[in-house]
């Protein structure tokens, strides 16, 4: 394969022809003028990718000194170079000739229907059932797996993975401007498949073409292709598309694809038959044995796809597998394919015929990080599992009592992983549940730090958070060179490159059916507005959320200052003014004022919000208290906050003076420093800018903002609903509540997703707000007594609105 040389930051980076031969515009020729636009946008390639320094020390070991940048290979760029042939009729069927190149290992099912049988697990589970036939035949077992017969047969035939992997490679052309894939860390990923590693890829799931991607770059690259854990179920309700489905469902499982039942629309329906479990585990191990890769992806959100990281835990714990190599697979799009869940075959085949006619749009960018012993990361203990605590004693005393300092712990987000998992550990601490949801947790985070951001979520991280109300495109376009170099400060790698102009041009093109374009006669600045409804701000939404990763740190501490601020304009202070012929403080209402911060306060602050945090921000290794004190040292770095200075009688630095009396600590210890004999009530800030509050601050709190206000939103609809009611019907409800507030207020869309309908219920579940009762008919959702008070609803209403800048 040729490998393009990387320079600079994304000089491999071009962007379509389209937008090459484009006319010049009048404010493109207006920003050239005002500013001098660089070729490329940054100084420096962020190498991201690497494995946690704290949990897998000898995994990151074997990486050091290799880090020079290898740069990117563009999937779709298939020519005569990448063959062995050259000449005229090379270059009309290269790709066939790629393809047919290209390293397919092949792996006959054997005899693994009979070992999946005797396995432990399916043997319990039949049992269970009732189904276990008399004398332990073998015949009658298959016979009671007949639905997950094609489940365990799955296989991959090399020449049908090689015409699949042509069609795939056809159809990404006609859909994607390029796909690009990062080669730092491939090396790594060959040397661990020639020692013989077990590799499982982890992805974040956000669409249908994920499944195919990370097979597709493998298979392009000579490694093994994974089996890859299909989520999504195609169907047909018409007899005229049966065998046409059973054609599709054949092929696939063919090529290693593991879908579910044919009986079952979701995983949540697959996982009702007791038999799914212990027969997906089973065949898990039975992949593993044989040496397979597995492909697996999760969703911070509902937790889909967590059972099988914690079911390869569970594996390497009994010793039925030595070890795993984990591989985070970071994914990012300039626009997210649209795939529901279930989709009908009619629709699949509309989508195929439509490729054949319509232009391609955006681009991939695909980093596949580090690979680490999951072995490694359960022995290392950095994963602390012992301080988790539920959120309703975490938070609950500070709401209801006002207590004034937080519970030191971390939050436990058990429902990431059903408790069905672990039902010998029902009745006992929780333990193994918890470490493989850190695990979980880990990889999540993982996967999103290496995933790149494009300029379609900058674009959108500025129009959502920073100019609502718009925004002319010239100071769109500085603020977006500014918010670049933001990004790769935080050491995340962006996915596009050239002029500042052409990116700009290119993100609004990206864009376009989602915001409104004016230009008035008089200016030829256009004016862009994000357009004021529920599928753009959805997709907008969808788009920045990448950035909102990037600055979580820095929002978690911004909202932590607007909290202490809405404290003071509550306590009724218009301003402070300190001057030096004036003795004490003057109260006035039009002068400028001055507000002092207190650090234990503001960290008090951080702290609290870091519980409310959905999943995947945070890293398990890290304590809450370690991420909100990083949180206020943000703001200080981004220049929000400046340390005040406080006069003393005698200098800080001059121990000889101080009458303190000397400790001594050990010299290895990681949680020491100098600055702990330091009275922390003494430490204080203020912001940089009094007269107005910087336009930074504001920019991170509305990060946030749609996440606290769907749990403001949530907590305020509990009033409407007739409880108990079926989790389902419960989440559809708040889900509609939503949606008809923000008809009502015909704005902040963004908090009324059905993600953020599922997010904040279950953290009021996790608050104790809500109760959860099983029942015959499943999981029931009604209101604790303790918040069917509604001084209790309206205390946890003004606890979380604090955080929410008006």
């Amino acid at each position: 394969m040729v490998q393009e040389k990387n320079d600079g930051i994304n000089k491999d980076m071009v962007l379509p022809p389209i937008q090459q031969k484009r006319p010049a515009l009048s404010w493109e020729l207006k920003i050239k003028k005002k500013l001098t636009v660089p070729t490329c946008l940054g100084k420096f390639r962020p190498f991201v990718g690497q494995c946690c320094h704290q949990c897998t020390p000898d995994s990151l070991r074997k990486k050091l000194g290799q880090n020079s940048s290898l740069g990117f290979y563009n999937l779709l760029s298939v020519n005569e170079t990448h063959t062995r042939y050259r000449g005229w009729l090379v270059r009309r069927v290269c790709c066939m000739l790629f393809v047919s190149g290209c390293k397919a290992n092949a792996s006959p099912v054997s005899n693994r229907l009979e070992r999946v049988c005797q396995s432990n697990r399916v043997k319990e589970a039949l049992t269970a059932q009732h189904k276990a036939p008399e004398g332990g035949d073998s015949r009658g077992q298959i016979n009671s797996l007949s639905p997950f017969l094609p489940l365990i047969n799955t296989c991959i035939i090399p020449g049908l993975l090689r015409f699949v992997g042509w069609v795939m490679l056809k159809m990404g052309a006609s859909m994607f401007d390029s796909i690009q894939v990062n080669l730092n860390h491939l090396p790594a990923l060959h040397t661990a498949s020639q020692e013989g590693s077990l590799l499982v890829y982890v992805y974040m799931r956000q669409s249908i073409m994920d499944c195919v991607l990370v097979p597709l770059v493998l298979f392009c690259r000579s490694l093994r292709v994974p089996y890859t854990v299909c989520p999504f179920q195609i169907y047909s309700h018409s007899l005229s598309y049966r065998i046409l489905y059973l054609s599709y469902r054949s092929i696939l499982q063919k090529v290693g694809v593991v879908l579910l039942p044919s009986s079952a629309l979701t995983e949540k329906d697959a996982k009702m038959d007791s038999l799914y479990l212990p027969v997906m585990t089973s065949l898990v191990r039975e992949l593993l044995h044989e040496g397979q890769a597995i492909s697996v992806g999760v969703s911070a959100e509902s937790g889909q796809g967590c059972q099988w990281l914690a079911c390869i835990r569970q594996l390497m714990k009994e010793g039925s597998v030595p070890d795993v190599t984990l591989v985070p697979v970071g994914i990012s799009y300039d626009c997210v394919p649209k795939t529901n869940i279930q989709v009908g075959l009619s629709s699949v085949l509309q989508w195929l015929w439509s490729l054949f006619w319509r232009r391609p749009g955006g681009s991939v960018r695909i980093h596949i990080a580090q690979p680490f012993s999951l072995k490694e990361m359960c022995e290392s203990g950095r994963c602390r599992v012992d301080e988790w605590l539920p959120l309703q004693d975490l938070l609950l005393p500070v709401i209801l009592h006002n207590r004034a300092e937080s519970v030191f712990g971390r939050r436990r987000m058990s429902w990431l992983l059903p408790s069905s998992h672990y039902a010998s550990e029902l009745k006992e601490p929780n333990t193994e549940r918890d470490l493989s949801i850190a695990i979980t947790l880990h990889l999540i985070f993982s996967v999103t730090s290496c995933m790149a951001v494009m300029c379609t979520s900058l674009v959108s991280s500025l129009l959502l958070y920073r100019h609502r109300k718009g925004v002319s495109t010239s100071l769109l376009c500085r603020d977006v060179a500014w918010l670049t170099d933001e990004v790769l400060f935080r050491n995340r790698d962006v996915g596009f490159g050239g002029s500042l102009v052409e990116v700009v041009h290119y993100s609004l093109s990206q864009l376009a059916p989602h915001l409104i374009m004016a230009a008035a006669p008089s200016r030829k600045d256009p004016f862009i507005i994000p357009r004021p409804s529920f599928t753009a701000t959805l997709h907008l939404t969808l788009q920045a959320q990448i950035v909102t990763h990037a600055f979580i740190s820095e929002a978690v501490g911004a909202c932590a200052v607007s909290a202490m601020l809405c404290e003071v304009a509550n306590s009724g202070i218009g301003s402070r003014v300190r001057t030096g012929s004036v003795d004490g403080e003057e109260v006035t209402s039009d002068m400028e004022f001055d507000v002092v911060l207190c650090q234990s306060e503001l960290t008090e602050k951080a702290l609290q919000l870091c519980h409310l945090l959905p999943p995947g921000f945070m890293t398990p290794c890290q304590s809450s208290q370690s991420f909100a004190l990083d949180a206020i040292d943000c703001l200080v770095r981004c220049g929000i906050l400046i340390m005040e200075e406080i006069p003393r009688d005698v200098p800080t630095c001059d121990f000889w003076k101080r009458e303190e009396t000397l400790t001594w600590t050990t010299s290895d210890d990681p949680y020491h420093s100098d600055s702990d004999r330091e009275d922390e009530e003494l430490r204080s800030y203020k912001i940089s800018q009094p007269s107005q509050c910087p336009e930074m601050l504001f920019f991170l709190c509305s990060m946030l903002a749609g996440h606290l206000r769907a749990l403001c939103w949530t907590t305020t609809g509990l009033d409407l609903l007739h409880t108990p009611l079926p989790e389902a019907e419960f989440v559809a409800q708040i889900h509609s509540h939503l949606c008809d507030t923000a008809n009502k207020k015909k704005q902040h869309y963004e908090s009324c997703s059905e993600e953020a309908a599922y997010t904040a219920v279950r953290t009021l579940i996790d608050l104790g707000v809500l109760s959860e009762e099983c029942q015959k008919e499943g999981v029931f959702l009604g209101v604790t007594p303790l918040f069917q008070l509604s001084e209790n609803r309206q205390k946890l209403h003004c606890f979380i609105s604090q955080y929410l800048y008006n």
